[in-house]
């Protein structure tokens, strides 16, 4: 493996700071089709004549390819070179999502070639934070990795912007190839960053995977928070810019132009969690991982209770507590997977990032379908003249999963394996 950044010098720690730059400008590509779906979701809703439910069925099956593909992927890092995995996912996420832009035309072909998409996503995100955490000493572990998560966010965002930005102008099949575009030179720009990579040498355990994953009660535990984390925020970011469309056309815009800003305003919504995850990979270092993960946790909880009742409110009132929900929705996900590396022994670390991929992402395939549940189910509820009931309550099913989390950790803190995490370190 590449010089690891525990050796001493300024030169080492310059060196490691620019190969993370690099990571995270490749990830920025990489994540353009993200959530590229979701700025587009109102228009296709409308021109295939779906439903709020089969609408959040095509996200979240893009979220169980992701899945499928993390959970087999990350663990296959422990045994094969992650150079292979990480590019050759890229370019399947590019290709799937250029089929998307060509051949989508209803429910059941958009479900199947979001699927495909998801698949390739999940070569990427995990498999790179485990090359960060690799690179990277205990002590310098959680900002490292909250810089990384936070070029996911920010990649997150682009891909709103992009996508509406393009859509508006050239409609979303223009937008969608644009997005397979940037992921191809996103796999091109990922050669550099494997110049000179050797897999580390991973020892493995005389116990096994059922001992250092499956029965690591630590290592379960943050998974679990990690879950919770996922079911809100993937709730909370799928419909983002539908709400605000459903929003500005409530304040009287037009569709077309509802959408379009809609996608902008989501998109600085997410990307300012680009900021938020840096900030909280820091803090954990010095406060440690349980407690920064319980007050974030516990802070966003508060706005996914309330953010959906100010959809018929001020529009600037709305746009601020957006932009605090936008920050810290996504704060704590640097620190449960920096966490996850000191709990799980090296030469399992794939397989503990395949289980948490597993964990977090079918809550979070769950989560965004329940939202348009409850939307469809409440729809036209006003429990007080003008207000719409049925947003509120919606954002409210996310907001279970911002309480769940500071429980998970509350009895992690509890067990007696947690002194392995004292201090951020193992």
């Amino acid at each position: 493996m590449i010089s690891p950044a525990s050796c001493p010098g300024t030169a080492q720690e310059q060196k490691n700071t620019r190969w993370l730059l690099l990571v995270c400008l490749c990830q920025l590509f990489i994540m353009l089709v993200f959530i590229n779906y979701s700025a587009v979701l109102p228009i296709l809703r409308q021109e295939w004549g779906m439903s709020n439910t089969r609408a959040g069925m095509i996200f979240s099956v893009y979220q169980l390819g992701n899945i499928a593909s993390g959970v087999i992927l990350s663990t296959l890092t422990d045994r094969m070179n992650t150079k292979v995995i990480f590019i050759g996912a890229a370019l399947w996420s590019a290709t799937a999502n250029l089929l998307f832009a060509l051949y989508a035309h209803d429910f059941t072909s958009a479900l199947i070639l979001r699927a495909l998409t998801g698949i390739g996503m999940g070569g990427t995100y995990m498999p790179g934070l485990k090359l960060v955490a690799e690179r990277f000493a205990p002590a310098k572990r959680g900002r490292a990795i909250g810089v990384y998560v936070g070029s996911l966010m920010l990649g997150s965002s682009l891909s709103l912007a992009f996508t509406g930005w393009m859509s508006g102008l050239y409609g979303w099949r223009v937008a969608f190839i644009g997005c397979s575009i940037g992921v191809f030179a996103g796999a091109l720009l990922s050669f550099p960053i494997f110049h000179g990579y050797r897999p580390a040498v991973r020892p493995r355990s005389d116990s096994g995977y059922t001992a250092e994953v499956a029965r690591n009660r630590p290592a379960r535990l943050m998974i679990l928070g990690y879950g919770s984390h996922m079911w809100e925020m993937y709730g909370m970011r799928s419909w983002l810019a539908p709400f605000f469309t459903s929003a500005l056309i409530g304040w009287g815009y037009g569709q077309g132009r509802a959408t379009g800003l809609a996608s902008t305003i989501a998109a600085l919504l997410v990307g300012i969690g680009a900021f938020s995850t840096a900030v909280t990979g820091t803090l954990s270092d010095r406060f440690g991982r349980t407690a920064t993960i319980s007050m974030v946790m516990l802070s966003s909880a508060v706005l996914s209770f309330s953010f959906g009742w100010l959809i018929n409110t001020n529009f600037l009132l709305t746009l601020a507590i957006g932009l605090l929900y936008g920050y810290l929705v996504v704060a704590e996900s640097p620190v449960f997977s920096t966490g996850l590396t000191e709990l799980v022994a090296p030469g399992y670390l794939g397989a503990a990032m395949g289980l948490q991929s597993l964990v977090g992402y079918s809550l979070a395939t769950i989560s965004p379908t329940v939202f348009g549940w409850a939307l469809d189910t409440f729809r036209g509820w006003q429990p007080v003249p003008g207000i719409n009931g049925a947003w509120g309550l919606a954002f409210a099913s996310v907001g279970i999963g911002g309480l769940a989390g500071p429980f998970f950790m509350w009895r992690l803190r509890r067990s007696p394996e947690s002194l392995k995490m004292a201090n951020g370190r193992r």
